[in-house]
């Protein structure tokens, strides 16, 4: 089998899960080129995992100040590029295209007839899961954005869906808890902004993870606050120590600190669908707190009054490199349920949605207001 793999950039959160994959394809003998969009090539990091890699420009969304800029995002994008990597792209060399929401890879096998698979946790929401609406416009173009024949979507509970957990591999044996130690990662929010909001915790230390770090000034350099551009050995290590993680609403990291047992605390880029469906699910499942702004009461009652949430996960990525070396033709509901047996969740308890849905969420579920 030859499969292309295509990754959107945007984030490190799908990078992360194609490195979980990448490994797992490797030991299984499967031929696979990678192609990344999203991201200028140059901001790419760690990748040696991918090899030769392909890299186009792709599309992703402008955000400033926390929210998504609509007009900004149209002056940003470039369609004539994107058309040209479409048609330039041979995905008929390819037994199957691989997407990880990366809409190149993903709209040129649907227009040329190669067979796609859409992995991510973007498409577990064609599923009755908890979920911010949005506009039309917004819910047409997550569903358009990277279009599959096939889905494995991904979330932190099957809602009783075909859905599976996510691939997030963590070193649960290497955790620990400094106490008063926090990772704060939110890369779409202003430097002052974070600063201001942290600036009067000075009991804690604040290790955060910022694209624009090396243009922190004075202001910024709070002897608490500690500042890093964005690696990925750096931010581990400061993951497994931490007590406490501050980020955007994202699936990976949020993965990532539930298995840990880590107290999380979200704010969602505003305007972004998947990212408010993803604070409603932590809050409607217990996992974590929400705040919907940069607010300093917020975190103050998050950092007095919450509890991590601890999770086992399987070892989805070589599942699912089993379905696929298998042909990808397997009942997905069945690769589903076999992986949620082997879920460690919090204790379990049916409970009746205002839907009509009936779904098995946490004994200890409060619907909380966050925010």
């Amino acid at each position: 089998m030859k499969i292309l793999y295509g990754v959107q950039g945007t984030g490190n959160g799908h990078i992360t899960r194609a490195r979980a994959m990448a490994h797992e394809l490797k030991l299984a003998g499967v031929e696979v080129d990678y192609l990344f969009s999203g991201r200028p090539r140059e901001q790419l990091f760690d990748m040696e995992a991918f090899g030769d890699f392909q890299h186009r420009a792709g599309l992703t969304f402008t955000v400033r100040e926390g929210r998504i800029r609509p007009l900004a995002t149209l002056v940003d994008s470039r369609p004539r590029e994107f058309v040209r990597d479409l048609r330039a792209l041979k995905v008929e060399d390819y037994d199957l295209v691989l997407t990880d929401y990366e809409p190149v890879s993903a709209w040129a096998g649907k227009l040329r007839g190669v067979r796609v698979v859409g992995l991510g946790h973007q498409y577990a929401f064609r599923h009755a899961i908890p979920q911010y609406r949005g506009n039309p416009a917004q819910r047409w173009l997550m569903r358009h954005f990277a279009p599959a024949q096939l889905t494995l979507g991904l979330h932190w509970h099957h809602f009783d869906q075909p859905i599976l957990p996510p691939i997030a591999p963590v070193d649960t044996h290497n955790a620990s808890c400094e106490r008063g130690k926090l990772l704060v990662y939110l890369p779409f929010e202003e430097l002052d902004a974070i600063t201001e909001l942290l600036e009067p915790f000075t009991d804690q230390r604040c290790h955060i993870y910022h694209p624009q770090a090396s243009a922190v000034t004075a202001r910024h350099r709070l002897t608490h606050l500690h500042w890093h551009r964005p690696c990925r050995d750096g931010f581990q290590r400061d993951l497994l120590r931490c007590e406490g993680v501050i980020c955007n609403a994202g699936f990976e990291l949020a993965s990532e600190t539930l298995q840990l047992g880590k107290k999380l605390l979200v704010k969602p880029v505003s305007g972004q669908p998947e990212q408010l469906s993803n604070a409603l699910a932590l809050d409607l499942l217990g996992y974590g707190h929400v705040m919907n702004q940069l607010e300093r009461a917020k975190v103050a009652d998050w950092l007095t009054g919450a509890r991590g949430t601890g999770i086992v996960y399987p070892n989805v990525a070589a599942a699912i490199c089993t379905w696929l070396v298998d042909g990808a033709r397997g009942d997905i509901g069945e690769l589903a349920a076999s992986l949620w047996t082997q879920t460690l969740l919090p204790d379990m308890t049916p409970l009746t949605r205002t839907d009509g849905n009936l779904h098995a969420l946490p004994t200890h579920f409060r619907r909380k207001s966050h925010g």
